[in-house]
């Protein structure tokens, strides 16, 4: 008995210190992913601040050239009204997405209607549709039907229908109780009485985690405003730095990096905000 004592507590030890050499492999290796990802950050951010003359020089150290650069990209360039229509843009599209989306998930949730599901499905389907594969279409609407061209209308309503956003919506409100429902109807509380006083309090992280995801994936727009948007007095930010690379010339890229860097701080700072959300928005399963 006392034999296997002594072999217990020489084991345990042994235990312990593979547990924490597991550990320590564990962090470096997310240490060295982290910094794989930000490597192109960090090397925007370093020639952000040099001459231009250094950017293409295998100099790596920071330099006192940043707002110099930013100086002349906001001035010069007009990134400043590109950031602002950008942000007139996605703001739009987000509030736009989230009212459209939490009002289709509570149709297909609490609403019986014929071929519901087959509807729900065909939602799904979008999911798997380029934007390439609709963009001639969708161009022909909106330009010659509609007469939308070069304003902000033909940049914020063809991304305001979101599958995703139904998505997340219609598997929280699964989520929800049905006896809440039940309650709120034998009280006569009508669907948006319901939907106002019940289940927005109940999805503020879902709504939290839709606005990350939507904000960055509106902001990133490129293709869309570039095919759409003629008119540089409307035009997005993305490009609008795109606009800053003269491809036959040459190209100041240290102020191209310089508004790289300060076209990601939105999006960054909705994160940041949001971070609880978005993390707690996707534990559909769970409590909230």
């Amino acid at each position: 008995m006392a034999l296997e004592r002594v072999e217990v507590r020489r084991a345990a030890p042994s235990v312990s210190g593979r547990r924490r050499l597991s550990h320590a492999l564990t962090h470096a290796a997310l240490i060295v992913a982290v910094f794989l990802v930000a490597v192109p950050l960090l090397f925007a951010l370093v020639k952000a601040t040099q001459p231009s003359d250094q950017v293409i020089t295998p100099n790596l150290l920071p330099g006192g050239a940043f707002f110099t650069n930013l100086g002349r990209v906001w001035t010069e360039a007009n990134l400043g009204r590109y950031m602002l229509n950008s942000l007139i843009v996605t703001v739009a599209v987000v509030v736009g997405k989230t009212i459209l989306s939490v009002l289709a998930a509570l149709a297909f949730v609490y609403f019986r209607f014929p071929l519901r599901s087959l509807t729900f499905a065909l939602v799904l389907f979008t999911l798997m549709l380029p934007t390439e594969l609709l963009i001639v279409a969708l161009f022909d609407l909106v330009s010659t039907r509609l007469g939308w061209a070069n304003s902000y209308l033909a940049i914020i309503v063809p991304f305001l229908a979101s599958a995703t956003g139904t998505f997340l919506f219609r598997q929280h409100f699964l989520n929800i109780p049905t006896s809440l429902a039940d309650a709120a109807r034998i009280d006569g509380c009508g669907p948006l009485l319901f939907l106002r006083h019940v289940l927005l309090p109940l999805s503020l992280n879902t709504i939290g985690a839709l606005a990350v995801i939507q904000f960055v994936y509106v902001w990133d727009q490129y293709l869309w405003p570039l095919v759409i948007m003629q008119s540089d007095e409307r035009q997005v930010v993305q490009v609008g730095l795109r606009k800053l690379i003269d491809v036959g010339g040459q190209t100041d890229w240290g102020a191209v990096m310089a508004g790289a860097i300060v076209t990601l701080l939105p999006p960054l700072l909705v994160f940041t905000v949001l971070q609880e959300q978005f993390s707690k928005g996707f534990a559909l399963g769970q409590d909230k």
